[in-house]
């Protein structure tokens, strides 16, 4: 009996002393985690484009838009930074995308519900293209860009104001969302 109360005792120890381990281990891992979620947030909070979401309704359905806000810093835009007749991002860093809960019509056109990445090509004169893509989730923009992965392009006017706005937004606004760079409004009507 005495030799199965140490071995008991004994096996009790290791429990515990074992738990005590994993307990640090777990606690290690969790610091871990923490110290890593910590960097990423920093890196977006560093980016010199913040990383924008905007989520509303378009004739009563979700509607949701994310890109990379960059500011025009006393650059030409327009020819240069952004060239003509060239595939844009329509924003900085990873490619902007957009997310319909619900079919929706983009300049009269059909568009099933999900999530599509966002390009336009601008041009000197006339209208613009824009572009809904069906790979959104592409790391570097323009750069992963596939026209062969493009279920969408419609023709948008754009509207050159006198005042300019510094950092590139995208709004869920009537007719549907509204671009907005240095002078720039491009409406897209989506229902």
């Amino acid at each position: 009996m005495k030799t199965f109360n140490t071995i008991l005792a004994t096996t009790m120890i290791l429990v515990v002393f074992a738990s005590c381990s994993e307990s640090k281990t777990t606690e290690s891992t969790e610091s871990e985690v923490g110290v890593e979620a910590m960097e990423a947030a920093e890196e977006v909070e560093s980016r010199p484009s913040p990383l924008m979401v905007n989520e509303g309704q378009i004739s009563g359905k979700a509607f949701k838009v994310q890109y990379g806000s960059p500011a025009v810093k006393s650059r030409e835009l327009w020819g240069d930074l952004v060239p003509y007749n060239v595939v844009w991002r329509t924003g900085a860093n990873e490619a902007s995308y957009v997310e319909l809960s619900e079919d929706m019509t983009v300049e009269g056109e059909k568009l099933a519900a999900g999530k599509y990445s966002l390009f336009t090509i601008p041009k000197e004169t006339g209208p613009w293209t824009v572009i809904f893509n069906s790979e959104w989730d592409l790391e570097h923009g323009h750069f992963q860009y596939d026209e062969k992965n493009d279920l969408l392009r419609v023709e948008v006017a754009p509207v050159w104001e006198t005042s300019s706005q510094e950092s590139l937004s995208i709004e869920i606004e009537n007719p549907g969302i509204v671009i907005r760079w240095e002078k720039l409004k491009l409406p897209i009507t989506i229902m």
